[in-house]
């Protein structure tokens, strides 16, 4: 059973690290967008939970932590995996070949029909609308790195690569 003074103990060590950087913004509601940056870092996502204990900790309202975060699309609400590649599907990017990458890729790394995430937590496949790399199309970043003229081929070799990296 937890009383009060337990309980923030507990508090305590399961968000050490959001209290870390909490602390490095000076608990600083203004400096929301930040914050959440950091914790998305810290995490890969957004949990929920984090979500309600920055709400309390910056003395506002969970709804304005949510807003912030479903706002933004830098934000995640759901776990990534450790590689986010992001294809392109803008016109130039679609135009080349784009929807040939995912297809291949969505096959190669076995996605659940209707997810983007591997169960491993691996690999997250997301397209976007643009890269701003159209001279670069069809163009591919996994996580920061920027990969232009890619085909199914050479991005499915990529991917090859890192699970051997990986020891898959």
């Amino acid at each position: 059973m937890h009383t009060a003074e337990t309980e923030a103990p507990l508090i305590s060590r399961q968000f050490t690290s959001v209290l870390r950087i909490l602390e490095s913004y000076h608990h600083d509601s203004s400096k929301l967008v930040p914050i959440l940056q950091a914790v998305q870092e810290e995490y890969r996502y957004l949990p929920e939970e984090v979500m309600t204990f920055v709400a309390t900790a910056l003395d506002i309202s969970p709804a304005r932590v949510f807003g912030v975060a479903t706002f933004y699309s830098h934000f995640a609400l759901e776990p990534k995996g450790k590689y986010v590649v992001r294809i392109c599907d803008g016109t130039a990017c679609h135009v080349k070949g784009s929807q040939d990458i995912v297809d291949v890729l969505t096959e190669r790394l076995k996605l659940p029909k209707g997810k983007k995430t591997t169960p491993d937590m691996l690999f997250t496949l997301e397209t976007v609308s643009c890269l701003g790399a159209c001279g670069l199309a069809p163009a591919v970043v996994i996580n920061e790195d920027v990969h232009g003229q890619m085909n199914a081929e050479r991005t499915k070799a990529l991917i090859d690569q890192i699970c051997m990296e990986e020891g898959l």
